[in-house]
């Protein structure tokens, strides 16, 4: 062929060689794919903003949570007391008036049965809350819930038993509060040898 029935016919690209037919169907898919791809990108924006929301919505939700707790945290120990309070109201109330009626007697005894009377109030009020008292005299020490302060021979109290309680111990529901204060028994005294 001869270069000018290339150029003579409207349907060859010269450059390319391809025809006209050919170039417009690729300008109109190259135009078609940007717009899926837009369309593609703003979806994925929108997603991503949804996503974002989404987020910031959780950890304000957690930090709302975090600062929820807090307070009622704060809340249960400024008011974990109150029933105990309440108890104890009545007890106040008699010492008062055991002081007052003391001021008046002269008979010691009314006295030492009113204060008793109060200690044994006040004990097991204590007790209604879960406080037990630890009075070992006589079992086996146990370290766990006793304090020795000595250790002393006794012919009566077998070796590593509690002969004295100095100061009563408490557990709170089965946690130590303070341990009991003991004199342990160190068993019969031994002879010193003489020499």
């Amino acid at each position: 062929m001869s270069d000018s029935s290339q150029t003579d016919n409207p349907n060859t690209n010269p450059d390319a060689g391809t025809t006209t037919a050919e170039t417009t169907a690729a300008a109109q898919a190259a135009s078609a794919a940007p717009s899926a791809l837009e369309e593609q990108l703003a979806t994925a924006r929108k997603e991503a903003a949804a996503s974002q929301d989404r987020y910031l919505r959780a950890v304000a939700d957690l930090e709302n949570f975090r600062k929820r707790t807090i307070r009622e945290k704060d809340e249960l120990r400024q008011f974990a007391a109150t029933k105990v309070m309440e108890d104890l109201v009545p007890i106040l109330d008699n010492l008062g008036l055991g002081l007052a009626a003391a001021k008046q007697q002269t008979d010691v005894k009314p006295i030492v049965d009113g204060v008793t009377l109060v200690l044994e109030q006040f004990k097991s009020t204590l007790a209604r809350h879960g406080l037990k008292e630890i009075n070992p005299v006589g079992e086996a020490f146990d370290p766990n819930f006793h304090d020795c302060i000595s250790h002393q021979p006794s012919a009566d109290v077998g070796e590593e038993k509690v002969m004295q309680v100095v100061r009563l111990g408490y557990v709170l529901n089965g946690r130590l509060v303070r341990p009991a204060s003991v004199i342990v028994s160190s068993g019969p005294a031994k002879a010193e040898a003489k020499g």
